[in-house]
């Protein structure tokens, strides 16, 4: 009888269990904010609560997706908490991904607007985020070929808005990197997404909360977490920017006023403090959300129990297989190449088929393809073939060919500038750059180059470049500024580079220079006129920096060696005023002379906000017979003048000699997000080769530097306390923006 009534009322049971309600889970955008989610879901985890399905919008979507792909609540906080926002969130490359060939130019300016078609065309958003793509490819690649979100661990969808006609579109099939990338596109903060004939930005415009989504993916009972604050309150409504967001945000609340109702748990996360670019408050979100979801465990633990005491204890998600850490790639193709080719384009990332690929190595290739600079964005989709490999099929956007840049720079030496600068590509011939920079101000500067590259790989390039510039230089006499003077430099040369990898580079090449001197006050010893000459040189160089201002980490070299011949000139020596006609007893004379240059640059970083760095330079003029005109000028902390070399405690060109070797030792502290502090250290032995005017022996030289920096979209604002030893005083610096 026991085994008859089990046998019968077996359907009863299995019905029961199949009808089981089906569990939504709903994640509303709201950008940092939305980082609360992750507590809610791990009070889900730990509770044994089973997801059937999720839906999501914009932040919502991220944390959504990487639920539904198989992560925990746990896991996603994991790597919320090691994620660097301030890389993610910016158009900003670490300029050790830029070819060597890139750094020079890379961040020197405030603004830069693509130039096509004969007009200026701006972005539709600020930010293409591309460093985003790349840690979602990582992230996701685990479910690399499922193309239909119903196939994910949880069937998931998201929300984003076409941008013509204001509908919500829904998101449930292809590539779920550009869904969700899609749902978060921010209109005017990131670039829309075009898919399918539509132009898609942020779904937070239309539906911020998709419960009627996840409702009608046939969720029973719904689980809600809303990040969102909804309107301001007419006493916060006291300026044109609340105001503006309130009409902004008027559609999503009356969005948010029909989809709230549609939950059944609902969690309205306690977030009102944090703003939606609050990322480097990240971990307090976190904390915030983690709050909510102990608080809501015991419901949930309720939930859990009294529906297995209805319909049976329900079974657990089949745990799922290994998860591939790489892929062999049989096949490849590139999408969008108008101005390159995919020779090009394999060439400059190093990829090939036939070979198996983890998603760090893939993420290494786009980096690579980014800092050639001929892409503003690349990403790619992974294709399962019939026999287990993939075919990759990279999308590029190319950079436009053509740009216009902008920037201002003020220095206490150098005064106020305008620095101007155009660049195109592919101008002469291809896979070539030509850029004209102009500086605008006291101190007239403009410089030209063309740079081609050669070779299957593309690591020689030639470069024909031509320099000018009109330069104040402080006249000194015992460290006491006595007046200005004017030098004229110009020089036009080509040479050749080969770069080994994108951090090292050597060369060789030859330019004409020409000198003109024009003293407004003359030393005890001056001269006044022109020169000219060849310089043919090599150099080496090595950079590392992680970027290139404020850098943490890395090395940077330069290391030169000239030869200067075929000299000529038409140059007065003064003593005091009076000509010099017997020039003998100063053994000058325009033979050929070597000349050896030398920085050497390391940070190290210290902690997590300290950064030690060490600066060496050197400077000798072998065999050198005329004296001042070719000097290296000695103080300063910014580069502003050809032969400076920098230290801190004296302005520029206190120190003119033929032969210097100064180090610097310094700490930079960074206090909070952009502003540093930073304590500087040097000394240098100087006149130590050639100098038979001043005499031979040695000289030594030391000062410090105190500066309190703040980065900006227009550069660095600095403000520096400075003491030199030997002149006993101290002085003041400010410079602001990036230097020509």
């Amino acid at each position: 009888m026991l085994l008859f009534l089990f046998i019968a009322s077996a359907p009863l049971l299995l019905n029961a269990q199949g009808n089981r309600p089906k569990i939504g889970v709903t994640l509303s955008g709201g950008g940092a904010k939305g980082l609360a989610h992750v507590g809610l879901l791990e009070a889900i985890d730990s509770a044994g609560i089973r997801t059937d399905y999720i839906t999501g919008t914009s932040m919502g979507s991220i944390i959504g997706a990487l639920y539904a792909a198989g992560y925990s609540g746990k896991d996603i906080e994991k790597m919320a908490r090691g994620l660097d926002w301030n890389v993610l969130l910016s158009n900003q490359l670490p300029l050790t991904r830029l070819i060597m060939e890139e750094k020079s130019e890379y961040g020197r300016y405030a603004l830069e607007v693509p130039f096509q078609k004969g007009r200026f065309k701006l972005s539709t958003g600020l930010l293409a985020g591309q460093e985003l793509w790349i840690k979602f490819s990582e992230l996701f690649f685990r479910v690399y070929d499922v193309k239909d979100f119903d196939n994910f661990i949880i069937p998931f969808k998201c929300i984003a808005t076409n941008a013509i006609n204001g509908e919500a579109v829904v998101l449930d099939s292809g590539e779920v990197v550009k869904a969700i990338r899609s749902s978060m596109a921010i209109p005017t903060v990131f670039s829309a997404m075009e898919h399918e004939q539509m132009t898609l930005v942020d779904g937070g415009v239309v539906r911020n909360f998709p419960v009627s989504d996840v409702r009608a993916m046939g969720a029973n009972f719904v689980i809600g977490s809303n990040v969102s604050t909804g309107l301001y309150a007419r006493e916060k409504l006291d300026n044109p920017v609340s105001i503006l967001l309130n009409t902004v945000f008027f559609m999503e609340s009356r969005d948010a006023a029909k989809e709230i109702p549609l939950c059944d748990i609902y969690v309205p996360m306690p977030v009102e403090s944090f703003s939606t670019g609050s990322f480097s408050k990240g971990p307090e979100i976190l904390d915030t959300g983690i709050m909510v979801g102990n608080a809501l465990y015991g419901r949930f633990k309720k939930l859990k129990d009294s529906l297995d005491a209805i319909y049976g204890v329900q079974a657990p998600r089949p745990a799922h297989g290994p998860w591939p850490d790489s892929v062999y790639i049989s096949g490849a193709e590139v999408k969008g190449l108008v101005h390159t080719n995919p020779l090009f384009f394999y060439g400059m990332t190093g990829f090939s088929s036939n070979r198996y690929y983890t998603p760090f190595q893939l993420s290494n290739v786009i980096r690579r393809g980014i800092g050639v600079r001929y892409y503003t964005t690349i990403t790619y989709s992974l294709h399962k073939q019939p026999d287990g490999s993939a075919r990759i099929i990279f999308e590029v956007e190319e950079a436009p060919l053509s740009s216009a840049k902008v920037g201002i720079h003020f220095n206490k030496y150098t005064g106020i500038s305008l620095i101007a600068n155009f660049t195109t590509r592919n101008l002469v011939t291809k896979n070539s750059r030509t850029l004209l920079t102009v500086n605008l101000g006291e101190n007239f500067k403009v410089r030209g180059e063309h740079m081609a590259f050669h070779g299957p790989k593309k690591k020689l390039a030639s470069i024909l470049g031509v320099y000018y510039e009109a330069m104040n230089l402080d006249s000194y006499q015992d460290f006491k500024a006595l007046g200005r003077s004017k030098q004229y430099y110009f020089n036009s040369g080509l040479q050749f580079q080969y770069s080994t990898n994108r951090n090292l580079t050597v060369g060789l090449g030859t330019r004409y220079e020409r000198l003109k001197y024009v003293p407004s006050f003359l030393l005890a010893l001056d001269l006044e006129g022109r020169s000219n000459y060849m310089n043919t040189f090599v150099y080496l160089k090595h950079n590392t920096l992680d970027r290139t201002w404020f850098p943490n980490r890395g090395t940077k070299i330069d290391l030169s060696f000239q030869y200067i011949w075929a000299q000529r000139g038409n140059l007065v020596f003064d003593s005091s005023g009076t000509p010099i006609l017997n020039t003998d007893s100063l053994e000058l004379n325009y033979d050929p002379y070597t000349r050896m240059e030398f920085n050497f640059e390391q940070y190290a970083k210290i902690g997590r906000r300290g950064t030690f760095n060490v600066l060496l330079q050197s400077g000798i003029n072998f065999n050198y017979h005329l004296y001042f005109l070719n000097d290296f000028y000695v103080g300063g902390l910014t580069p502003v003048m050809r032969n400076q070399v920098l230290f801190a405690g004296y302005g520029e060109s206190t120190i003119t000699t033929g032969s210097i070797v100064a180090l610097q030792l310094g700490y930079r502290y960074n206090l909070f997000n952009n502003f540093y502090l930073q304590w500087r250290s040097n000394a240098a032995v100087y006149d130590f080769v050639n100098r038979k005017i001043n005499g031979t022996s040695a000289h030594f030289l030391s000062g410090h530097a105190l500066t309190a920096s703040y980065m900006t979209v227009i550069g660095p604002i600095e403000f520096s306390l400075m003491h030199g030893d030997q002149s006993g005083s101290f002085r003041t610096y400010v410079n602001i923006g990036f230097n020509f």
